[in-house]
C-alpha cells in the first residue's frame, strides 16, 4: 500500500513538474507582455486572442505530456492496476485543465486537443508502464 501511495505522489509530482517546465519553454517562445495584468480578464482576453496556434499547442503538449510522463512512472514504481494510477494523475490533470479553460479563454479546439491530450497521455503511459518486460531466456 505504501508503495502505491508513494508511486501516486511521484507521479503527480513528476506530471507537474513536467506540465511546468514545457508551459515555461512555450513561454520563452512566446512570452507575454511586461505590462499584462493577470488578474484583468479582460486583459487576458485580449491577450490570449493575438496568441498564434503554436502558443497553445505548446500548452496542449504540456498537458499531455504530464498525463503521460506521471502515468508511466507511477505505474512503473506502483504494484497496484495502471488504471488507477492513470485515473488519479489523468484525473488530477483534467480538473486543472477545466479551471485553466474556465479562468482563461481558450479557443474551442484547444479545450478539445488538450482533454483528448490528456486522456490519450495518461492512457498510453498506462499501457507502457503495466507491459511486462519479455522473460529472458
Amino acid at each position: 500500500m505504501g508503495k502505491n501511495i508513494l508511486a501516486g505522489i511521484v507521479g503527480v509530482v513528476l506530471a507537474g513538474s513536467i506540465i511546468m517546465i514545457v508551459e515555461m519553454v512555450g513561454h520563452t517562445m512566446f512570452p507575454p507582455p511586461p505590462d499584462l495584468d493577470f488578474s484583468d480578464v479582460d486583459a487576458m482576453r485580449s491577450y490570449v486572442s493575438t496568441l498564434p496556434a503554436g502558443a497553445f499547442l505548446s500548452v496542449v503538449l504540456a498537458w499531455t505530456l504530464g498525463a503521460f510522463g506521471g502515468t508511466l512512472v507511477a505505474s512503473k514504481i506502483g504494484n497496484a492496476r495502471a488504471l488507477i494510477f492513470a485515473c488519479i494523475i489523468g484525473g488530477l490533470i483534467l480538473a486543472g485543465t477545466a479551471y485553466n479553460l474556465v479562468t482563461i479563454p481558450h479557443p474551442l479546439w484547444v479545450a478539445i486537443v488538450g482533454i483528448a491530450g490528456i486522456v490519450g497521455g495518461a492512457w498510453f503511459g498506462m499501457r507502457l508502464g503495466s507491459a511486462k518486460a519479455a522473460p529472458s531466456e
